[in-house]
Parts: C-alpha cells; structure tokens; sequence
C-alpha cells in the first residue's frame, strides 16, 4: 500500500464529483439495502451506465493496477506501479474472497522496494493462506524505543557515551540505511466454520545496515537507537536474521474482507525464531488482532463503524531492533495515519483504532468519507518505560471513491495528524 500522495488520484475525485448516476444493476429484493442504496462504481460513472467491461464483471480475479507518481519527505519524489487485487477461488456462497496488494517503487534518495501482501482463502473456506513478502533498500529514521519522547536509550557498555548528537534533526530521528527481506507465509486449515488453525514459517533478514549518526571519535561513543539496542542485546548492528516457526489462530465470518460491513476477525500468532534455523539469536512474539465492524443503517451498509486493536509482545529471548513491532509494520502497512512508518517502536506494542465510515454521493455511492481516530502505546524495557505508560494519540478524515463494487474495491486517500506529525496517505483497498 502506498501511503503517500498520488497526484492521479486528484483526477479520480473530480470525476466521482461530477454527479450520480442511474442504477442500472438488478436488485435483489431480499436485501432492502440494495433497494434504498444502490451501490455504483467509477466505471459506471465513466460510461455513464453502460459498463464495457460488464461481460467479465463475474471473472474469478479483478485488479486495480495503476502508476504510482508520489512525493513523500522521507523518500522524496517516488516512482512505480502498485495496485491490488480480489480473487474468487470458489463459489461466493461457500468460499469468501481473497486479496492482496502489491508494488514496486523507486525513489530520487535511492531507495527501492517491491511488496507483495495476500490473504487468500481457497476453495469451500478449507485452507487460508497469509503472505508476506517485501525486498527494500531503504532509509528511514529511527528512534528511541516506546512511545515517551524523552525516555532515551541504554548507554553502551564500555564508552564513554554521548546520546544527544548535535548533528541528530531537531524531530529526533536517526537516520539510517538498510536492507530487508521478508518472507512470511502461514498456512491455516478450517476446523469448523469461520476458524483455523495452521502453522507459518518467517524470515527476516535486515543487512548493509548503517547508522548514519553513529561515531566513535576521541573515544566517544556518539550512539544511536539501534546501534545501543543491538549491541546490548547481542546483535550484530551491522545485519541480522530472524528465521522463525509460528502457531496461528484466525475466526474470521466477515462478509468481505476488502471492505467488510458487519462481521469479526479475530487472529492471534506465537513465533519463536530458533538459532538452529539461522536466526542470529532465539526469541519468540506473540500476537492478538481484532477487527469488528458495526452497521449503523439498515437501508445502506456502507454507514458503519469499525474498530481495530492488535498487539504485539515479546514473550522470551532476544527479536532485533527492526524486527520489534512499530507504526505502520502490520501486515498492510495500514496502522498509524498521522505519523511515519517506524516512528513508534517497542518490546511491547499495543494499538487501537476506530473508524466511522459513511457515503457522500447521494444516489450512486461512488464517493464516501471516513472520520479516524488512533492511538498507540509501546514499551521500552531497557529504560523501564511500561506498556501504557505513555500514549501517542492521532485523527484524521478522508475521502473513498469506489472503483470496484462487486469486491467493494476503494482507493483511500487519508489525512492524518499526530503529536507534531501529520501525513496523506494514499492506498487501493480500505485501511482495515
């Protein structure tokens, strides 16, 4: 998912501004919220009714491809392709639909990344599958761990340590370079309908790693978040792995899980990376996600509210500093509007989310809104910075266009803002 500002996009809020047009689709008078809010799409708009593509409106895969020209201060201009996708693996009635997202993208400071993330459910509901894979060359700030600004971080045994450098930005990020590749693939099967159970294999390999604002000079140490964690830990700041087997738990009966409007998902995870499958150090995770979502019309299932908490907690041994949970690393890089990806980071990681989601357009639905609000609390144990000690809360609103109704596929265009942190995030499916 990209998550910055995607100038084609602007073209796509005027035309879903132009006005509704006629509902052309059949209505199933069994559901009385298709007959008071009939649901159409960009491409109905565009033809105005008379949708080209209605031949294959019922093919099994349906995808949003699209360029990608975007500016963010931290990548600066970014270039690529990205989009997403639903697949149908079985009939609608028994198997729910799939999807997934993917990009690859370049910028102007040098970076490059590729990322695919899928959750497909394959025929009857009997197996689930959950992907996750990613290949960046990438900057990006890094911070103290936790969500208390002025906790700081552990002294390196040894030296002479200085923690505040005066080349270090005002914001207090340390920059750093790196590279990442990520393979996360966890297979659940069906013990009764809606749960699974399953097992996952996950690697995690950050390498050419360089802390920027890390010196030693006249027997000083000037340190840095991760060059501290690292070497109090026992990892190599200068790569690691993290090669691990997990347990999975998922109960999921959403009615779609691109854009759900009622149902619960429910999913918890425990991972151990062992030394004996290449991991630097042993260590394990554990993880709990709830989504609900609570219809508040009858007549139109886009207005709702839904809700979104996970966790994530280190639950024995050692996890290196870019493998702990932080803002914007779940599955989707969806959590945190309103600040940066990686800008809260911790041992212990707890976040919630609620969304209040509704229509704009008042015949066709093309156009919707959405009002957010988050929050986060991380720990920092080295500093004894408990789990809920502190908080970092963030807001924000945002536009929805629908370009896909029969998966519900929107392009969401957020604005978020936070404690001294605001950003406009841009993504082809909802944000959960």
């Amino acid at each position: 998912m990209n998550r910055t500002i995607s100038f084609y996009l602007f073209l796509f809020i005027l035309i879903a501004g132009i006005g509704p047009v006629s509902a052309q689709e059949p209505v199933e008078k069994k559901r009385g919220c298709d007959t008071c809010c009939p649901q159409q799409d960009l491409v109905d708009l565009l033809f105005r009714g008379k949708n080209p593509f209605s031949a294959k409106e019922d093919r099994r895969l349906r995808a949003v491809i699209v360029p990608l020209i975007a500016y963010d201060p931290a990548t600066t201009l970014q270039l690529g392709l990205g989009g997403s996708f639903s697949l149908q693996l079985g009939k609608p009635a028994t198997t729910h639909i799939s999807q997934g997202v993917a990009s690859a993208i370049y910028t102007l400071k040098k970076q490059f990344f590729i990322q695919y993330k899928s959750n497909i459910y394959f025929r009857g509901n009997n197996w689930l599958l959950q992907s996750d894979w990613r290949y960046y060359i990438f900057v990006l700030p890094t911070y103290p761990l936790g969500t208390d600004n002025s906790a700081g971080f552990e002294d390196v045994q040894g030296f002479n340590a200085v923690l505040t450098d005066p080349m270090v930005p005002p914001t207090g990020g340390y920059e750093m370079d790196y590279s990442w590749i990520k393979f996360h693939n966890i297979l659940s099967h069906v013990i009764i309908k809606n749960v699974y159970l399953g097992m996952g294999y996950h690697l995690d390999y950050h390498f050419n790693i360089r802390d920027n604002y890390n010196k030693i000079w006249n027997d000083t140490l000037y340190n840095t978040p991760h060059y501290s964690y690292s070497i109090n830990h026992g990892f190599d700041p200068l790569n690691y792995v993290s090669s691990g087997l997990s347990l999975n738990f998922v109960y999921d009966n959403r009615d779609n899980q691109l854009n759900a409007y009622h149902g619960l998902f429910l999913n918890a995870n425990y991972r151990y990376n062992f030394t004996w499958l290449g991991s630097s150090r042993d260590g394990s995770l554990a993880w709990l996600e709830f989504k609900t979502y609570l219809p508040l019309s009858k007549r139109c299932p886009r207005h709702l509210i839904a809700f979104w908490l996970y966790g994530s907690f280190l639950v024995s041994g050692d996890i290196p500093y870019l493998d702990l949970m932080s803002t914007s690393y779940d599955q989707m890089n969806a959590s945190g509007r309103g600040y940066s990806q990686g800008r809260y980071r911790g041992e212990d990681y707890v976040y919630g989310e609620v969304e209040y989601r509704f229509p704009i357009s008042p015949h066709s639905h093309i156009l919707g809104g959405v009002l957010f609000t988050n929050v986060s609390t991380v720990s920092n144990r080295g500093m004894h910075v408990p789990l809920f000690g502190f908080f970092q809360p963030a807001a924000g609103a945002g536009l929805r266009i629908m370009v896909g109704k029969r998966d519900r596929t929107n392009i969401a265009i957020d604005f978020g803002f936070g404690n001294m942190s605001h950003g406009l995030y841009v993504q082809t499916q909802e944000v959960f």
